[in-house]
């Protein structure tokens, strides 16, 4: 990720007491005037924003523990995987999750 040199970096004890000096960019009222219809528009009109996310597979809590293992997959497979970027490997987990849980479901 390349680095923006428009970022600032504060601690939250910084960022406490800039508040308290009323040096706050957020301009509160018209954050608590925006409705409920103005958000969604805004979110619909957002190119960034997901809007057919399916939350239907979220899993609530903490991870299962990953084990390091050493695996040999088909060169091909293996490059389509790679040419997907970054996060490969966990797509890959999730594939074979997938096919795990689907044998789970079928079996007696």
């Amino acid at each position: 990720m390349a680095r923006n040199d428009h970022t600032r970096r504060y601690s939250a004890e910084t960022l406490r007491a800039m508040r308290q000096r009323g040096e706050s960019r957020t301009d509160w009222t018209k954050a608590r005037a925006t409705t409920e219809a103005q958000i969604e528009a805004s979110a619909v009109a957002d190119p960034d924003e997901p809007h057919e996310a399916d939350w239907t597979q979220a899993v609530v809590g903490i991870p299962a523990r990953k084990q390091d293992i050493h695996i040999r997959i088909d060169a091909d497979v293996l490059s389509w995987f790679k040419a997907t970027g970054k996060g490969y490997q966990t797509r890959i987990n999730n594939v074979l999750r997938a096919f795990v849980e689907s044998r789970r479901h079928t079996a007696p």
